[in-house]
């Protein structure tokens, strides 16, 4: 079954029909900018446009970049405030609408580095901020937000997200522990047995995961950024 998926981020907001049995791509992805600032109004524009630019007329799956509850949106991190109340689904025209970084996880688990894991799998993508997805024996817990935990006095996305980064031109080792840092706190709160690292980050894991050592397995993610794409589609095909 092919399924429109629109991955709705900080910086940018990517589409393609996506396979879901095969969980791949089936046309070169369309990423526009985010507007900024990122009002509803601005952003369903974009996602108007992804689904006209494929012609699309089946189901769409789209992700967002905080807390969704039936399709509502409950928090907004790095977005407009004013999209906290909004009725997403609605609003992009009943399309299925889920938290960016669940979506992700929901692709990484399907189809990547966590198909198959039993116990507690945490996928965390490094981007404009730090999504979550938790998984005990494959099924989801919902909207956990674990880039939000405090670690040094403030968000924890603050300090080691990869747009931390790069607003600190932070070398890559020295990043590096900043993650290090925040992945032990989630180890030692959740004792996962497998942590998967997706998000634009992810491309280029071979530059800081060398310098991250953990007690849990930290790996990247099999499908990289376009995971939350494949993931949207998956949510809204299921």
């Amino acid at each position: 079954m092919n399924v429109l998926g629109i991955d709705i981020g900080g910086s940018g907001i990517k589409g393609a029909p996506v396979d879901t049995e095969a969980g791949r791509l089936v046309e070169e992805r369309l990423r526009i900018p985010t507007p900024q600032p990122s009002k509803p109004d601005d952003v369903a524009h974009v996602v108007s446009s992804i689904v006209e630019h494929f012609h699309w007329s089946g189901p769409v799956g789209v992700t967002f970049p905080g807390v969704v509850v039936d399709g509502v949106v409950r928090s907004a991190a790095n977005v407009a405030r004013s999209w906290i109340g909004v009725d997403a689904a609605a609003l992009f025209g009943g399309a299925t609408v889920l938290n960016d970084a669940d979506a992700a996880g929901m692709a990484e688990m399907t189809f990547g580095e966590g198909r198959g894991k039993r116990g507690t799998v945490l996928v965390l993508t490094f981007g404009t901020g730090i999504g979550s997805a938790l998984f005990t024996d494959g099924t989801l817990v919902r909207n956990t937000e674990l880039g939000h935990l405090e670690l040094h006095g403030k968000d924890a996305e603050h300090r080691a997200s990869d747009r931390a980064r790069q607003e600190h031109d932070l070398s890559w080792e020295h990043w590096a522990e900043r993650v290090q840092q925040y992945l032990e706190h989630v180890e030692m709160l959740f004792s996962p047995s497998l942590i998967v690292i997706g998000g634009g980050a992810s491309k280029k894991a071979e530059r800081f995961l060398p310098h991250i050592t953990l007690d849990t397995p930290v790996v990247p993610a099999a499908l990289q950024n376009e995971a939350g794409i494949i993931g949207a589609a998956l949510a809204a095909a299921s």
